[in-house]
């Protein structure tokens, strides 16, 4: 009889694995094919011809997110993100008012783009037009947050893999509503929703060392997740946190402890969830997650993460500022 494992130590499963004689002789290979991988990406080490403008930046692509455009910017300016190119998905709300001022003051680079349901295209654009003015390009959503946690700066955690690793994933850690049908939208993100799973997901959002290419192929279907880089026409896989390289279904860590992580406000309050449904998005013409999936995250809600809270109160007063 088949065994379903949905965690182990250090993860939740995004999708339950099988325990069996067959996937066990898979991750040896797995471990087998790591193992190359990494000796590949200690000999290649390519030079970065110019001197880029920035050190981090990030990519995001939105659709009516302009509630909560300005938390999202001014926390992740907190943790060294230097510079946003920011894609506009057709929104209609007060998006224009919110970026405006990072717009004349050189923080954000936006674009318009048309096209529907179309963010893999989005980020490969970015990548060809912008990827070589920065060392790291990260691709998150407007609802992730990324969270240094061994360092206070991205690209303090980021920079020992400067050298000779392609992409860096880092991990999510999922949050739901703290119990909350709904809350006062004034209110932060950050500061209001504090109950997450107990451990990460096995799912996560990378940054690319943009001294490498970017493959155009199969294995970058969602490129954000999971990146191929290319050097010297040999395809590299990222590493994720704990510098182990992670293929598909493949993801080791060595310590329950992360350096880092990306806090994945996934549905907010049951309310916001139910707004966000309706609207479709920018992958989702027709959101197919229903209330049922609501109540399945909802349900590995089991403990509170306030690791963020170290940059509320910088936050608050930056905010109050603009």
């Amino acid at each position: 009889m088949k065994k379903i494992i949905k965690e182990n130590k250090y993860f939740i499963f995004d999708t339950p694995v099988e325990s069996n004689l067959k996937s066990k002789i898979k991750n040896i290979y797995l471990k087998i094919k790591s193992i190359a991988y990494k000796c590949k990406l200690n000999i290649f080490v390519p030079k970065r011809k110019d001197k880029t403008k920035y050190n981090v930046s990030i990519c995001g692509i939105f659709k009516n997110e302009g509630l909560y455009l300005k938390e999202w910017i001014e926390f992740h300016k907190i943790v060294g993100v230097e510079h946003f190119y920011l894609y506009n998905n057709n929104s209609d709300d007060n998006f224009m008012q919110i970026l405006n001022p990072y717009i004349q003051d050189g923080t954000v680079t936006l674009v318009e783009w048309k096209k529907n349901q179309a963010q893999m295209e989005a980020y490969h654009d970015c990548i060809a037009k912008f990827a070589k003015e920065t060392q790291w390009l990260g691709f998150i959503d407007i609802d992730e947050f990324v969270v240094p946690k061994s360092t206070n700066n991205i690209y303090d955690f980021l920079k020992k893999f400067n050298k000779n690793r392609a992409s860096v994933l880092i991990y999510w850690k999922m949050f739901g509503s703290s119990g909350k049908i709904d809350r006062d939208l004034n209110g932060l993100v950050i500061n209001d929703l504090v109950v997450s799973w107990p451990k990460h997901s096995n799912i996560g959002k990378c940054f690319l060392n943009t001294k490498y290419q970017v493959v155009e192929n199969d294995k970058n279907k969602s490129l954000h997740h999971l990146m191929w880089a290319r050097y010297k026409n040999t395809d590299l896989p990222p590493v994720n946190c704990f510098d182990k390289v992670v293929l598909p279904g493949y993801n080791i860590a060595s310590n329950v402890e992360f350096p880092i992580q990306i806090n994945h406000y996934f549905s907010k309050t049951y309310e916001e969830y139910r707004i966000k449904k309706a609207k479709g998005d920018v992958y989702f013409k027709i959101n197919p997650h229903d209330e049922e999936y609501f109540y399945h995250h909802e349900q590995n809600n089991s403990t509170v993460d306030y690791s963020i809270y170290k940059y509320l109160i910088k936050l608050k007063n930056n905010l109050k500022k603009k």
